[in-house]
């Protein structure tokens, strides 16, 4: 028990020391050292029972194996007893598969958020481009049939349970994770906890290489809460010995139909600030293929990479262009910056609005006098891409409503025709 003690250390201790680095991580132990202790047993007695069949030439795989499982359930990530003897059939899954000496085929992919705007994606583009994916998508009534019907391997697990995370990442050569919280969950629950549990699983299981997804800029708001998560789980992933790219991401483009296409088109209010923030949207196509680029050049492992888009948009040119293009005057309200900040200050006081509050403070940096944009020069140089394939905005929202519009019209001939014939 005490190698068992020494192998916990490390993560441990690293994890505490972020959660010093950022405040707001801060929480208290809730977690049981039994459990703890049960669970530390079952992967010492499966890594013992191996080491006495096969000898020692196979222990160090199933030393990994032990040691995911061992480090995805630490003192302050504890799991019922109801699930033991799950996670040691789990085990006991991933043990044989890492026996049988196969090598890891570098094209082994896991996408983490694999139904999301980006992760999505990342899995069509890879695939395109001859990749084996598997993509890590939590239980849900209705399945994720659509990656199946790519070619992807679906999985079921969570992030927020990380006993389920060992035996999926078995014969994989590569995490691209895309995963972020639902809206109604605690932002940390899967943003700060879940990556934490992925990472310490990925470095035990000997995973080659990490992506992680980013924010820009996101250490210079560290009273944003998933800002500063980000930033922390940048920190947690260098300092982890992982092999790893972090990719900072500025906006989806894709944000913009939902929040200003749609209700310009359909004449419903939209809503803007009064700040001058611009941001540099990027379509989440181009993010994939730059990203899987990037998976493929040693130069940029354990480096930090920005995508922007072409240009940096501000709230009012954004709907702007979407007047122009769906050929109609869009009803504006604008939310002053004060009135923002107000509302945040508000929410803080009642617990049960503090996950409204905390994405509020994300609300009011995006409606400060900030610009959320990088130079991709260097970027495009260092991945051997030409900048002018990047889609711009325009030709994006071009696109879209040339679609849309052409669809309503098509309903609109075919329900003249019916009412004809009637």
């Amino acid at each position: 028990m005490a190698s068992v003690i020494v192998l916990l250390a490390p993560a441990t201790a690293t994890l505490q020391a972020c959660r010093i680095s950022c405040p707001l991580l801060l929480t208290s132990a809730t977690s049981s050292h039994q459990q703890q202790h049960q669970c530390c047993s079952i992967a010492a007695t499966t890594s013992s029972l191996v080491s006495c069949f096969w000898g020692s030439r196979k222990l160090s795989s199933i030393a990994r194996l032990s040691h995911a499982f061992r480090s995805c359930v630490t003192p302050d990530r504890p799991v019922s007893s109801g699930v033991l003897k799950s996670n040691a059939q789990q085990l006991s899954t991933a043990a044989v598969a890492a026996m049988s000496g196969t090598p890891v085929r570098s094209t082994s992919i896991l996408v983490v958020g694999a139904t999301g705007t980006l992760g999505r994606q990342v899995v069509r583009r890879a695939l395109d481009e001859g990749y084996d994916v598997r993509c890590l998508v939590r239980p849900r009534p209705a399945p994720a049939d659509f990656l199946r019907d790519w070619g992807a391997t679906v999985v079921n697990g969570d992030l927020s349970k990380p006993e389920t995370l060992p035996a999926v990442l078995v014969g994989v050569h590569t995490v691209i994770d895309c995963a972020t919280g639902r809206p109604e969950e605690p932002i940390r629950t899967v943003d700060w906890d879940g990556k934490v549990a992925l990472i310490q699983c990925a470095k035990a299981m000997g995973i080659q290489k990490f992506v992680f997804f980013s924010i820009h800029n996101c250490e210079k708001h560290p009273e944003v809460p998933l800002m500063e998560i980000k930033w922390c789980t940048e920190k947690y992933l260098a300092e982890s010995g992982l092999k790893h790219t972090i990719i900072r991401l500025c906006g989806f483009m894709q944000g913009l139909i939902g929040q200003y296409a749609v209700p310009v088109l359909e004449g419903k209010a939209v809503w803007g600030t009064d700040a001058p923030t611009r941001i540099a949207y990027m379509d989440t196509q181009d993010i994939a293929r730059l990203t899987m680029m990037a998976l493929r050049r040693k130069d940029v492992e354990r480096k930090s990479l920005t995508f922007a888009g072409p240009r940096a948009w501000t709230t009012q040119e954004v709907i702007s262009l979407c007047e122009r293009l769906a050929g109609q005057d869009a009803k504006v309200t604008i939310v002053p910056f004060g009135v923002l900040k107000f509302t945040r200050v508000l929410t803080r006081l009642f617990e049960w609005t503090n996950n409204a509050a905390d994405r509020l403070a994300f609300s009011e940096v995006l409606s400060s006098d900030v610009i959320f944009s990088a130079p991709m020069g260097e970027t495009y140089s260092l991945l051997g891409v030409d900048g002018k394939e990047t889609t711009t905005l325009e030709k994006y929202l071009q696109e879209y409503y040339t679609q849309i519009l052409k669809k309503l019209k098509d309903l609109k001939a075919q329900s003249k025709q019916g009412d004809f014939y009637l």
